[in-house]
């Protein structure tokens, strides 16, 4: 049963370089609004900042195009080196019309430009790819801060890295999980009874995205602060993995 949820941005962070602390930083920056962390709270981190910190980041100036990506940039009046960027990302294309390009990452994620971003990289010509493995930085960051926080104290919280992604059928972007760690990113109601007791067969709901989207709230695209808690959303306790919400390509109609 939940009731209020609480939602604070964790700002004062500052600019990540290859190589920071990461852990370290968002535990100093919520010392400095006098946050401690509470058994249940869950830490949302965007991927830029993860990006940064694990050197995932691409200057285009050194990125020599395919003739591919050549021809694409000049027939949709696109960087080349940005669409060869992207192209090195994927997995597959699996779709291209109108100079968007919606590819299947190394992840397994369907996503624009294989998540490959030059918002709030850090300047121009500069890229941020996606973390090679999400679920896994999201562990090592939850490790750190059970660190940083000591051994003996109560702590268990939930982390998730989140990313900024366009939907099907949908105008605008929200924030979606692509890494946790800590909590199970999907709920299962399939086989309980809702109040008028109809048995529910298909219902699972993608809480660690809803989590992600409302983090975002807070956060904004456009106010430099890459990471938000939340508290009062209590969540289900497991390893967790982002993974789990990549829909089976069997059961995929549009795949």
């Amino acid at each position: 049963m939940n009731g209020e949820i609480r939602i604070v941005p964790i700002q004062g962070i500052g600019e990540i370089l290859p190589g920071s602390d990461l852990g370290l930083l968002l535990f100093r920056a919520m010392q400095a609004q006098q946050l401690k962390f509470q058994r249940g709270d869950i830490l949302v981190v965007t991927q830029k900042i993860v990006s940064k910190a694990e050197g995932r980041v691409v200057h285009l100036d050194e990125v020599q195009p395919s003739e591919f990506a050549l021809a694409f940039a000049q027939e949709f009046n696109k960087d080349a080196a940005h669409i060869e960027v992207v192209l090195r990302e994927s997995r597959r294309i699996v779709r291209m019309d109108h100079g968007v390009l919606i590819s299947e990452t190394r992840h397994g994620f369907i996503c624009a430009n294989a998540g490959v971003d030059e918002s709030n990289a850090g300047g121009a010509r500069i890229l941020t790819l996606l973390p090679l493995d999400p679920d896994r930085s999201a562990g090592k960051i939850r490790a750190r801060l059970q660190k940083l926080v000591g051994e003996g104290a109560d702590f268990d919280i939930a982390l998730i890295i989140s990313d900024t992604w366009g939907r099907p059928w949908r105008e605008g972007q929200v924030n979606v999980a692509i890494g946790v760690a800590g909590m199970a990113a999907l709920t299962d109601y399939r086989g309980q009874s809702d109040p008028y007791g109809y048995q529910m067969h298909a219902s699972m709901i993608a809480v660690a995205d809803e989590l992600a989207g409302a983090a975002e709230l807070a956060m904004g695209k456009i106010d430099s602060i890459p990471a938000a808690l939340l508290r009062g959303y209590a969540y289900q306790p497991d390893t967790g993995s982002g993974k789990t919400l990549i829909r089976n390509p069997a059961t995929d109609m549009f795949r």
